[in-house]
């Protein structure tokens, strides 16, 4: 049995590489670019007015004020956006130009409307206006050639907007892994079904399926597999060879029906670790079928939702080119006084608040049965207590990984 830092380090070190694809960047929000995004126009592609007014020659407003107003004729169109037909100002001339309009030639200012007054087929201007006001350049924002965003860059919902005003409408990303998804054991039935005596609904896939989707993955569920060696192995073998990854939640322990152990050893696969010095998620295995990880989960809901946390989940972003694999981290002063049994380490569910000051509290959310999943429903974060640990006191510092961004 290996402890906590030495089973993360095995499982981050089996990522032997970036897959990459080309998607829509409609699905390519928090993915991670994996190709430069290099401009082939202007953005904006010509001039254009930055808001609803009057195009006019600068020069024209000269000495311009309230007492004595500089008045202009005006055209008698209008240009509006996307208007594809060429205008020219003359001297003395003024047209009315809407937000997103191209800019006239010979004209090389924008006055608001709200800053003139309209007489008859004349325009009173009451102020002087600086060369190229309220004007927006050619190639202001992005001018043709630029790189603009640099492999590696996460995709946010501003990244994709600018990709689309490039006509960009595919992406070469770090492709999102699929993870499949097997329920193991004899006492589980569907969700939809009464509860009868020694059995339990299937949760497990439900948490990791939701895990994984939260995580930027995909998964694919296999159903509830029963303590059966034939199912079983017929199960993993399709899952291995269509997914990216494999989740087996239960039959890792040491029971006469935990098949799990003997079925990956059969199929080739190669034990990388085999139960792990922490509390919850002990019987926790690791394996790699060619280049394919395999998660022997444990099949306490708590503790499947805990190692997925642990180290599902950083491999993942591993996969997906992610260079800040964990969740984000705070220290916290404990709330309570609970021992701890030293040569493990142990994960305990937490609230998290604030004091006056500003620091974080914790304090645990009840009952750390690895059955109890209300524990995780309650959770803000997970605090980490070292396995040299003998007990935490009131006051201490814990690190915790939180599982809410809002905090």
């Amino acid at each position: 049995m290996i402890t906590y830092d030495d089973a993360l380090k095995k499982v981050l070190e089996s990522c032997i590489g970036l897959h990459k694809a080309n998607i829509s960047i409609l699905d390519s929000l928090n993915c991670i670019l994996a190709e430069d995004i290099i401009s082939e126009d202007n953005i904006p592609v010509n001039d254009n007015s930055a808001m609803d007014g009057y195009a006019v020659m600068s020069a024209d407003l000269a000495g311009a004020d309230k007492a004595s107003p500089v008045a202009l004729k005006k055209y008698d169109y209008d240009i509006p956006a996307g208007e594809p037909g060429k205008f020219e100002i003359k001297k003395g001339g003024c047209i009315k130009i809407m937000t997103g309009a191209p800019v006239p030639a010979g004209c090389d200012c924008v006055v608001k409307k709200e800053d003139v007054l309209i007489r008859e087929n004349e325009i009173l201007f009451f102020k002087e206006h600086d060369i190229f006001e309220n004007i927006r350049h050619k190639g202001e924002d992005i001018k043709e050639g630029d790189t603009v965003f640099k492999e590696g860059r996460l995709i946010d919902s501003a990244v994709i907007g600018v990709m689309a005003s490039l006509g960009i409408k595919d992406v070469l990303v770090c492709k999102p892994p699929v993870a499949g998804i097997i329920s193991t054991g004899n006492e589980l039935v569907e969700i939809n079904e009464n509860l009868v005596f020694g059995m339990v609904r299937d949760s497990n896939s439900y948490s990791l399926a939701s895990q994984l989707k939260e995580a930027g993955a995909g998964y694919i569920r296999y159903g509830i597999i029963k303590d059966n060696k034939t199912d079983l192995k017929k199960a993993i073998k399709k899952a291995t060879s269509e997914c990216d990854m494999v989740l087996i939640s239960g039959g890792v322990s040491v029971g006469d029906y935990d098949y799990i152990k003997e079925i990956l050893g059969e199929s080739g696969a190669r034990e990388i670790f085999w139960g792990v010095k922490q509390k919850p998620g002990k019987p926790l295995a690791f394996y790699k079928h060619d280049e394919i990880p395999i998660f022997g989960l444990p099949g306490n809901p708590v503790s499947v939702m805990v190692c997925f946390e642990l180290y599902v989940r950083p491999l993942i972003k591993k996969m997906m080119g992610y260079q800040d694999l964990f969740r984000k981290t705070i220290n916290a002063k404990a709330l309570e006084q609970f021992r701890h049994e030293p040569g493990r380490t142990e994960f305990v569910r937490v609230k998290i608040k604030k004091d006056e000051e500003g620091s974080y509290l914790a304090g645990i959310t009840g009952e750390q049965g690895s059955g109890i999943l209300t524990s995780m429903a309650l959770a803000d974060g997970i605090a980490q207590i070292e396995e040299n640990k003998n007990e935490i006191t009131i006051g201490e510092n814990l690190k915790v990984y939180l599982l809410r961004n809002d905090l």
